[in-house]
């Protein structure tokens, strides 16, 4: 079942981040059997060349590939979708209107206003016209939730025909709010609460980043309704698996 289906049937799927640009990172992280991978183009040095290399690695083991944007630009969403990608996780959606413009950048018209050209994703213009079949069926749009005039809007925001997803962005939101990483702030709290339960009420599935790779906090979050999560990211996996090795490996010697 594609990706987008599932998110359609409300079932869990966790997915996580790629930051690093070399294509084995990709291609293991895939094969262990995340639900879906994110290409962070936002917070890392992740370059466009590079990122179409690791689409077409994603590919290769049927994960879907999600590139994080740097903005809500309808040139960088044709861009990355161009080169392949499933979907976009767009930063920063505040508002209705921030919403309706990804979908628009997304798709082709009559329904979007996606500009079009001929590269990988079109078959290198072999395959348009099944690509823009499978536009339809498959493209994923997720929306980052990480502002607190977001989580005032946030009803408006998941009515918005098109998006697919909601996630959280916990660092970000707590720094709008003025409290930068104080995660566990009663006032942090109440506003992640308040996008769930809107997202239960749309019946869009949404989750948050669990950006320590924490499996107990990862079924925290699963259990208080979350459905679309990210959990952890190639270099807190590969920092935290190192130093927890190498410390028991010295207690031990």
């Amino acid at each position: 079942m594609q990706l987008k289906s599932k998110l359609s049937q409300g079932e869990l799927t966790i997915g996580s981040w790629i930051t690093l640009g070399h294509p084995a990172i990709a291609e293991i992280m895939a094969a262990a059997g995340f639900d879906w991978l994110v290409l962070d183009m936002e917070h890392s040095v992740l370059e466009l060349s590079e990122i179409q290399t690791l689409i077409q690695v994603l590919d290769g083991q049927q994960c879907p590939a999600i590139v994080r944007l740097t903005s809500n630009h309808p040139d960088q969403i044709k861009r990355v979708m161009d080169a392949g990608a499933t979907g976009v996780m767009v930063p920063m959606v505040k508002s209705a209107a921030d919403a309706k413009a990804a979908v628009q950048s997304v798709y082709y018209p009559p329904r979007g206003q996606r500009g079009v050209g001929l590269a990988r994703a079109q078959g290198y213009g072999a395959r348009f016209q099944q690509y823009r079949s499978w536009l339809e069926d498959n493209a994923v749009i997720v929306a980052m939730i990480e502002h607190v005039d977001a989580v005032k809007a946030i009803d408006e925001i998941l009515a918005v025909d098109g998006i697919d997803a909601y996630i959280i962005g916990p660092y970000d939101l707590s720094g709008s709010m003025g409290r930068p990483g104080e995660l566990d702030h009663p006032d942090v709290q109440s506003a992640i609460a308040r996008v769930l339960e809107a997202g239960q009420r749309s019946g869009k599935p949404g989750g948050i980043h669990v950006i320590e790779p924490d499996q107990d906090e990862l079924q925290r979050r699963i259990t208080a309704g979350f459905n679309f999560l990210g959990y952890g990211l190639d270099i807190r996996i590969l920092d935290s698996l190192c130093r927890s090795h190498m410390q028991n490996i010295r207690a031990n010697l």
